[in-house]
């Protein structure tokens, strides 16, 4: 299978932008698309344009060649939908399902269709429809970086291959943040790389990443050992009631300053799980109920009683797409930038659409790439 084991692959911070894409714009955005991915597929498969739309740095490349300014959110929202319209009427051999708000949540029912028309196996469309929920989830609510996802796309072919592209909103800044994903066989080692962001967190609550390892594992005996013990921990560490737990705990640790305990926990969730005792972490986040706060309290308690802190580093490399010209936020990385321009470039030229049309992508193109750039 092309791709596999491949990893998360990105995410991207972008200002929120109102409003809808004109249809004569989202119509050549169809048409556009539509003509570079059957060169794609033509000439390396499914697989490698699957891997190519999980690159931040290609998708963004993309949609600026689509007609869209690299600093949008509709660099995600449209541009996934003009994908997914001109995988329909074409014999690719790709899907695209679910999208923004409503259409998001009925990704599930999108992906057991598609399956159905992409020949696959019950089992692949149970395990995809899985796949769709675990992302989601793990962005939600086992990555916590102040964004509420109300974007989910999902990908696949008639290989088993599969990508996710995703979008969450911060209302405080008014910036949404995209996540790529694309055959993940490890969600919970470090997913995310490759990734390009334009706002860096201090504090990010990271459980998918391999230093959360130990946390992950407490919380998982806590919840499994039974979680009404947890109780009076979770009323101590409330604020204003905050305290060490020493009248309960041989040697815990003073709650830190960066530990705010969140105030709503499900235990009814909690008590479902426990009687499910589940044997992996993905099926405690996956049970429904449990969403960020929960795990956020789950595994403060394990840090403060057991000392194994999950990982705070915010999972995303502070950028402008590619970098800045002049080094700042960091130099500009020529290879990812090339590999997409490059690639983008072959796609436009042996597209099937008019000379008029490849002509505006190529000059959209160079737009998105510094003054000096030298196509090789």
């Amino acid at each position: 299978m092309r791709g596999h084991g491949m990893r998360a692959t990105g995410v991207a911070s972008l200002p929120l932008h109102p409003g809808n894409a004109p249809r004569w714009l989202f119509k050549r955005m169809v048409s556009l698309s539509s003509a570079m991915m059957e060169v794609m597929v033509e000439e390396e498969g499914t697989g490698f344009l699957l891997q190519r739309m999980s690159n931040p740095y290609w998708f963004q490349a993309l949609s600026c060649v689509l007609g869209f300014d690299w600093h949008s959110s509709g660099t995600t929202t449209v541009t996934c939908g003009a994908l997914k319209e001109a995988m329909k009427g074409s014999e690719l051999g790709v899907i695209g399902v679910g999208g923004k708000g409503r259409a998001s949540r009925k990704a599930p029912q999108g992906i057991e269709e598609a399956a159905k028309v992409l020949e696959l196996s019950e089992q692949q469309a149970h395990t995809h429809v899985r796949t769709s929920k675990l992302t989601a989830k793990i962005d939600s609510a086992a990555l916590q970086d102040g964004f509420e996802l109300y974007h989910h796309a999902f990908f696949l072919d008639g290989e088993g291959n599969w990508a996710v592209v995703q979008q969450g909103l911060c209302n405080e800044s008014g910036y949404a943040r995209r996540y790529h994903w694309s055959n993940a066989s490890d969600f919970f080692s470090s997913p995310h790389s490759g990734i390009a962001c334009d706002e860096k967190r201090n504090q990010v609550l990271n459980l998918s990443h391999e230093n959360s390892q130990g946390n992950r594992k407490i919380m998982l005996d806590l919840v499994n050992d039974s979680p009404m013990k947890l109780k009076p921990a979770h009323h101590k560490l409330l604020h204003p009631y905050q305290s060490n737990l020493f009248d309960d705990f041989h040697e815990p640790m003073e709650p830190l300053p960066h530990l705010k305990m969140p105030r709503n926990v499900n235990w009814n969730a909690l008590q479902q799980v426990y009687e499910i005792q589940p044997s992996r972490f993905e099926d405690l986040v996956m049970e429904r109920g449990i969403g960020a706060g929960t795990v956020r309290a789950l595994s403060y308690i394990s840090t403060l009683l057991y000392g194994d802190e999950p990982d705070w580093k915010d999972p995303v490399k502070f950028s402008f797409a590619v970098g800045g010209k002049d080094g700042v936020p960091f130099p500009v990385d020529r290879k990812a930038m090339d590999q997409a321009a490059i690639e983008l470039k072959t796609a436009l030229e042996e597209s099937r659409v008019n000379n008029k049309e490849r002509l505006k992508g190529i000059e959209r193109l160079r737009e998105f790439l510094p003054e000096d750039y030298e196509w090789q």
